[in-house]
């Protein structure tokens, strides 16, 4: 038996888009609600400052503590994004190796990533 190419070659694309379509419809949610809550606290921080309940003893807090936060987001997204590729990467390789187990008549122990 042989692998027909186009097939496989559809069956990959596939695989790769599913993945790919749920994980970033996930990332993008995280994103928008977290870059809306970076928003917020960012005015909340400019408020206080410009109003004065945020005093110079105490601004260097609330700027650290945004500034952590937007740490956080861009790491967080960063990971996600790794989780995406690992994720896209598992797909093709089990479909891939599916196509070959079914036209060779073999069993194949799946390869790690990394």
């Amino acid at each position: 038996m042989s692998i027909d190419v186009m097939d496989l070659a559809g069956d990959i694309t596939r695989a790769a888009s599913d993945v790919i379509e749920t994980d970033v419809r996930m990332i993008r949610t995280f994103s928008e609600r977290q870059v809306e809550a970076l928003a917020q606290q960012a005015a909340f921080v400019t408020e206080g400052i410009v109003s004065g309940s945020i005093t110079d003893n105490t601004s260097e807090f609330f700027l650290d503590e945004l500034e952590h936060m937007a740490e956080s987001f861009a790491k967080t997204l960063v990971r996600m994004n790794s989780v995406l590729i690992e994720k896209v990467w598992n797909a093709v390789v089990g479909v891939i190796w599916q196509a070959i187990e079914r036209a060779a008549g073999i069993a194949l122990p799946l390869p790690m990533l990394g």
